[in-house]
């Protein structure tokens, strides 16, 4: 058996694992990095990157179906799904391109084939030996399903949705996480009629109250049905159909089926729990400083348990290369990482829910809820939604949760508020240039400040 050996060895070449390789390197650690597929992971070729273009495509369409609002005379003839599909492609080549010359730059070397922990420093690729000081696991998710129903022919995961070749008629999404509201978005907005099945009682669960009644609302107006609080209970199909019975009695058919119930950590048969890496639930057990239980292995991304998002696993994949090279980083606030669903209207949210909020610091918590209705360029874009703050006993922003078209670009600032724990008053007093969708935020500070403007009751 052949054998190679680097300082940094990383087992995983997508958003965790190929940051971390890159800040080893430029750190200048010697770094492997393993991957079996293709660098960029799922982001790049499954995930953020290849749906956010379908996203800007649906986009597209309804700019165009409803361009008579805005006094454009525009004609719009349908969706031809296999342009739709390579202009996709053509981004995600690019980026593909770009990120394998990054890497290149770097001096990392890659190596093509299925890996295997077999030791504390040890990974075992095809009938090589690669040893490191430090090893990285970033192994990454794949999509679920759940007991009994089985993926394939009109039953999808995201990645089958990804590139179906024509778009549904009718379709049923099983699940109202991020990923469902995205395809229900995407579809609904390329023709096709669309319901989503969700077991707890609201859309984006994980998301604050107030926030999942405006997307709600926002998706019956666009004729999405959300069936909450129902469980599916069977799932058959024909060449023709396939067929849903839910909890309730209720029997759905559609075109097709896309389960979204959320993603698997890709740990099992990777030698982890043989070498000594507690798994539980298959995510691998680490310390707030992304250690394993084995020493010098270490675990980032989507097999580490908490949010799934491709900027964690950056953010996980920077803090562990700085963490091997002993410059002791300050532990991530997971809390602190900003959420985007990308479905239209958007959301958008950093920090704590108002129910999270209360729990941790009583019923002294403050919550203010700009409605878009008295934003000016809101009003322009024709998009309703809200910017809701929430505000500890201090004085302090603890949580931003906002809804409506463009509104994931005001997370930036967001996340300062919250992680920079900056007092709402105090921040009250920022200019935001008028018309923009970030006068919202300053409006809902200057309301938590005392002095609302432009607030409609």
């Amino acid at each position: 058996m052949s054998h190679r050996s680097a300082d940094v060895v990383v087992l995983g070449g997508g958003s965790g694992g190929y940051a971390a390789a890159i800040r080893s390197a430029e750190l200048g650690r010697s770094v492997i990095l393993v991957e079996e597929n293709e660098l960029g992971g799922t982001c790049l070729h499954q995930g953020c990157i290849p749906t956010k273009a379908l996203l800007h495509s649906a986009e597209v369409a309804d700019s165009a179906r409803t361009a008579s609002q805005f006094g454009i005379d525009v004609t719009f003839d349908g969706v031809d799904l296999e342009k739709v599909l390579s202009y996709q492609n053509t981004i995600v080549t690019r980026l593909h391109k770009g990120l394998q010359g990054l890497v290149d730059s770097y001096g990392i070397t890659v190596v093509n084939g299925r890996g295997r922990l077999v030791g504390p420093n040890g990974v075992e690729v095809d009938d090589e030996l690669i040893t490191g000081g430090a090893v990285v696991l970033a192994t990454g998710s794949s999509p679920k399903t759940l007991p009994g129903i089985g993926i394939g022919g009109r039953v999808v995961t995201s990645d089958q949705a990804l590139v179906l070749p024509s778009v549904p008629k009718k379709a049923i999404i099983l699940g109202g996480g991020v990923i469902g509201v995205e395809f229900a978005s995407v579809w609904a907005s390329f023709g096709a009629s669309v319901t989503i099945v969700e077991a707890t009682p609201r859309l984006v669960p994980n998301e604050d109250e107030t926030i999942s009644k405006y997307l709600e609302r926002a998706f019956r107006r666009r004729k999405i049905t959300a069936k909450t609080g129902v469980r599916v209970t069977e799932v058959t199909q024909d060449a023709d159909a396939v067929s849903v019975t839910l909890g309730s009695g209720d029997i759905l058919d559609a075109d097709v089926l896309l389960v979204a119930v959320g993603r698997g950590p890709n740990t099992a048969s990777m030698g982890y729990e043989e070498t000594g890496v507690m798994l539980d639930k298959g995510f691998v057990v680490t310390s707030d400083r992304l250690r394993t239980t084995v020493p010098n292995v270490f675990a980032v991304g989507d097999i580490v348990p908490g949010l799934q998002l491709a900027h964690r696993g950056f953010q996980q994949g920077i803090f562990v290369a700085e963490e091997i090279a002993g410059l002791r980083p300050d532990v991530i606030d997971e809390t602190g990482i900003p959420r985007v669903t990308y479905s239209h209207p958007e959301v958008a949210s950093v920090g704590l829910t108002e129910t999270a909020a209360r729990e941790k610091f009583g019923e002294n918590v403050e919550t203010v809820t700009y409605d878009l209705a008295g934003n000016g360029k809101s009003q322009i874009l024709k998009t309703s939604g809200a910017v809701k703050l929430v505000v500890a006993p201090t004085g302090v922003v603890v949580g931003v949760h906002m809804v409506g078209d463009r509104v994931g670009e005001l997370i930036g600032e967001a996340q300062l508020l919250y992680n920079f724990e900056v007092d709402a008053a105090q921040a009250a007093k920022f200019v935001h240039a008028h018309p923009t969708q970030g006068e919202a935020l300053g409006e809902a500070l200057m309301a938590v400040a005392g002095k609302p403007l432009h607030v409609h009751g």
